[in-house]
């Protein structure tokens, strides 16, 4: 007899909703939000979307120049997941403030995921271990590295060995810049 498969918890965009709701609330997102409006970039609750989002995207979020941030709701169902996709966002909403990013260059697309993975908490020893990685030095560099591989290989622009190529190339600069925080969270 074979095993019924089941799907993966999800929630709905309603409840995920909700979520973000709690997130906006987060000291963290508060301070990139204030942050933010101090570089001449308010964000607006409304800069805050969940949607349902394709089945073959890796991703649990988005941020979109001039749309905002989107929240999947069907990759996220704890509050703690909404709470890191939207702060790992706010740092790509963040860099684009600052330094107006070209998300077809793929240099520019690797700095901001590095630092998005670093600052985000993307690549926390915890859940570094829910992931199945058990390493007890350079797990949270082998992740970000690991992040932002997944992420430009999504970008047409960074075929081949492009990804890798402009992720080392700007990998020391990135990862040591912590703005708008004093150190990495």
């Amino acid at each position: 007899m074979a095993a019924k498969r089941t799907s993966p918890p999800t929630t709905t965009v309603k409840e995920c909703q909700t979520m973000i709701q709690i997130t906006l609330q987060n000291p963290t997102v508060k301070f990139l939000r204030q942050q933010m409006e101090k570089a001449g970039c308010p964000v607006p609750d409304s800069f805050f979307r969940a949607a349902y989002c394709p089945l073959h995207r890796a991703a649990q979020g988005a941020f979109m120049r001039g749309k905002g941030v989107f929240v999947c709701s069907n990759y996220t169902v704890l509050q703690e997941q909404v709470d890191r996709v939207i702060i790992h966002e706010l740092i790509h909403a963040f860099d684009d403030c600052r330094a107006k990013i070209n998300w077809n260059n793929c240099a520019h697309h690797a700095c901001s995921e590095i630092r998005a993975g670093h600052l985000s908490g993307d690549c926390h020893f915890k859940r570094e271990l829910l992931r199945g990685f058990l390493k007890l030095r350079g797990q949270g560099q082998e992740c970000v590295r690991r992040r932002v591989m997944e992420s430009l290989s999504a970008n047409p622009n960074c075929g081949g060995s492009v990804a890798k190529d402009s992720m080392e190339a700007v990998w020391d600069i990135c990862y040591n810049d912590t703005k708008p925080f004093d150190r990495a969270p």
